[in-house]
């Protein structure tokens, strides 16, 4: 598995315009050059059908924004983690906020991505499933509160949430490592973040849609590094 290395900032593409095939590329490639120039630890997850494309032009990890729990068989349009580790992606996202899974779907994906190797990152929208989630040792837990997703209201701005997910995160595995989101979108998100204890960020309009996503990717990045 490629190396992931925290703190962390992921960018998740979602479905945004700006970030399908080649265009989507081009941001994969800032991401890159930013990561190289301020040695921060960026990883990207591109729309499904760009994975391929994604892992085979940049040398950041390539992260899929869903698998799913099932093994092969008839399980037409679920993502099967197998065919997406084997389309170059080194791990996953899994229960986004606007990808919701029940526990035992998570719990299933990952003891799997432990067997093969695959990262997981498995998003929370409390503290309970925070909690519950971390019980299960992902890699990573991030926490993002729903009502601030595309907000452009950071989560720091919830600082007693945080800690106190921290906390939680921290109670039920000293292994996963805790990351927030859901409204991040200036260097001083990030820094806020890693100053309250988490151990990156997932964001993704802050940067996709940002007027100058280098710009905005390489001041958060320094934030991370400093």
């Amino acid at each position: 598995m490629q190396n992931i290395t925290y703190p962390i900032i992921i960018l998740n593409y979602k479905n945004y315009s700006q970030t399908i095939g080649n265009i989507g590329l081009e941001l994969t490639k800032i991401a890159e050059n930013v990561a190289t120039e301020t040695g921060a630890s960026i990883a990207v997850c591109p729309q499904t059908v760009d994975i391929g494309l994604t892992s085979q032009e940049v040398d950041i990890p390539v992260l899929a924004q869903h698998v799913d729990s099932n093994d092969f068989g008839s399980h037409t349009g679920n993502n099967l983690i197998e065919a997406i580790k084997e389309s170059g992606a080194i791990g996953s996202l899994v229960n986004h906020s606007e990808h919701r899974l029940k526990l035992s779907d998570i719990e299933k994906i990952i003891d799997k991505s432990k067997r093969m190797n695959f990262y997981t990152c498995v998003c929370s929208n409390n503290i309970q499933t925070s909690k519950a989630i971390s019980a299960l040792e992902p890699n990573a837990c991030a926490m993002e509160p729903p009502e601030l997703i595309g907000s452009g209201v950071s989560v720091t701005t919830k600082p007693e949430l945080v800690q106190q997910t921290l906390v939680a995160i921290k109670n039920a595995s000293n292994i996963v490592q805790p990351l927030v989101g859901a409204g991040v979108t200036t260097a001083t998100d990030v820094r806020e973040a890693i100053q309250m204890g988490a151990k990156g960020v997932l964001l993704a309009s802050g940067f996709v849609k940002a007027k100058n996503p280098r710009e905005v990717l390489l001041n958060m990045a320094q934030a991370l590094t400093k």
